[in-house]
């Protein structure tokens, strides 16, 4: 047969398997593993596009791929096997829920059209695509959760809530989403990105400025609302009940809803009960930090995104000892193109060992508790512990709380009404008051930057 007279056979098993999963009540688990697209065939092979060589392997594991084989046998009578290619976003194939293909205007026939500007959206970051974020064990889920919204909004799944630690790329997915719709739809769809305390922010100004009717026109007309960090949104019961109302507008009108946040749902405090059930309703997605395979993949594509070249030896270094987040991994990465720049050397084992021995000796994220900090800075400055804690105001006391609050909202996770319970039930504006009061005074003041790098030196090695 010639190339593509599998397409319908192919799309018929897809949906009679479809059609199985739904009945069993796995519709979730159809959408995550048999997450492939047509791409072409020949007389014994039709080739299909997935995400990635993890992907394929889990779905060959699974047995799901032998499914589909036998699925396409009972339909031709034919033994046709499957290959593979990897292609994050395929484009030859849209299923009939997807997002409709962009018209293209017709082209002077004597003229060579120039290729079409990408593209981007003013709230997005452009690097945040599907195809730049490296899946692996920790993120697939989350990965072909995100794909399967993008390209089918507020019918795959809905709400999506990705949560984590810092750094693992929770921000990424959510973007990535944005940027796919954008890029296939334009303006036809309204999309949001919008980080929750921007939210608050932006609805107590509409208050104070009697503009509320303008706000909720913003927000409850959109067809996609990404918001960023919802644990911001911890005991601002005003903002809240707002969010509540806006989540109900969109969901009931089939709009897309992602959210990220730092933690699952269920430790999250000062959360009003109605707006967690909301929360909870579609896919609460957990990111963990990447396994070694995953670190190396990640180091080699942005090595491929920047256009440059560091050694196999160097990168599985990096990779077999930052264990914490994607971020860590950037931040050793820049030091090393910094070094290879400016001094004019290739980066060797030796001189990687040197320069990223601060990023070496630190401990797995979350294992630095606000107790620790608070110890080792009231040490360092000859005060108690409970000073730290109190409500004194001589400088004695002041300078080292606010280095504390500063040194923890830095290596911790914790919000800033999370750490004013813990600095003696302080609210959370003193506590940015504090912290931002701090990173001002280090750019001033060299000999206060080396002391709290010091103290920080100190914290990860402190022996609990």
């Amino acid at each position: 047969m010639t190339e593509q007279n599998y397409r319908e056979v192919f799309a018929e098993a897809m949906t009679q398997i479809h059609d199985e999963y739904r009945q069993a009540g796995k519709e979730s688990e159809f959408m995550l593993w048999y997450n492939v697209n047509y791409l072409k065939d020949t007389i014994s092979e039709i080739t299909v596009s997935v995400a990635s060589e993890f992907m394929w392997q889990q779905m060959v594991s699974k047995g799901n791929i032998k499914k589909i084989e036998s699925k396409i046998y009972e339909l031709v009578g034919q033994n046709i096997k499957l290959a593979y290619i990897i292609k994050n976003e395929p484009k030859t194939e849209h299923p009939k829920d997807e997002l409709p293909k962009k018209t293209e205007k017709s082209a002077k026939p004597a003229v060579q059209a120039e290729p079409a500007e990408k593209k981007k959206h003013p709230q997005l970051r452009e690097d945040y695509t599907f195809e730049n974020f490296i899946p692996g064990e920790n993120s697939i889920y989350a990965f072909n959760a995100a794909q399967a919204a993008a390209k089918n909004p507020g019918k795959a799944y809905n709400p999506i809530l990705i949560y984590g630690g810092v750094g693992l790329g929770k921000t990424h997915l959510m973007q990535a989403v944005g940027n796919y719709m954008y890029a296939e739809s334009g303006t036809s769809y309204k999309i949001c990105y919008v980080s929750a305390e921007s939210f608050g922010n932006e609805f107590i100004e509409s208050i104070r400025t009697k503009t509320t009717d303008k706000f909720k026109n913003k927000y409850r007309k959109l067809d996609v609302l990404l918001l960023d960090d919802i644990h911001f949104l911890q005991g601002k019961n005003s903002t809240q009940e707002e969010l509540f109302y806006t989540f109900n507008a969109l969901y009931d009108r089939n709009c897309q809803l992602v959210f990220t946040c730092d933690r699952p749902i269920t430790e999250m405090k000062g959360i009003e009960e109605r707006l967690r059930t909301r929360f909870s309703r579609g896919l609460n997605i957990d990111l963990q930090p990447p396994d070694y395979e995953t670190r190396k993949a990640i180091l080699r594509k942005k090595m491929e995104m920047q256009k440059i070249r560091i050694s196999d030896d160097v990168i599985d270094l990096i990779a077999k000892n930052v264990q914490t987040n994607v971020r860590d991994l950037e931040s050793c990465l820049t030091k090393m193109i910094g070094y290879a720049e400016l001094v004019g050397k290739n980066v060797t084992i030796e001189i990687a060992q040197q320069l990223l021995r601060d990023m070496f000796s630190q401990p797995l994220s979350g294992t630095i508790s606000v107790e620790t900090i608070q110890r080792v800075v009231a040490d360092h400055y000859n005060i108690s512990l409970s000073d730290i804690k109190s409500n004194k105001r001589s400088t004695k006391f002041v300078v080292p709380r606010q280095i504390a609050i500063y040194i923890a909202r830095n290596l911790t996770e914790y919000s800033y009404p999370e750490l004013g319970s813990e600095f003696g039930g302080r609210d959370h504006s003193t506590m940015m008051h504090s912290h931002d009061k701090i990173e001002n005074a280090i750019k001033v003041d060299s000999s206060l930057d080396m002391t709290i790098q010091q103290l920080i030196r100190d914290i990860k090695d402190h022996k609990k």
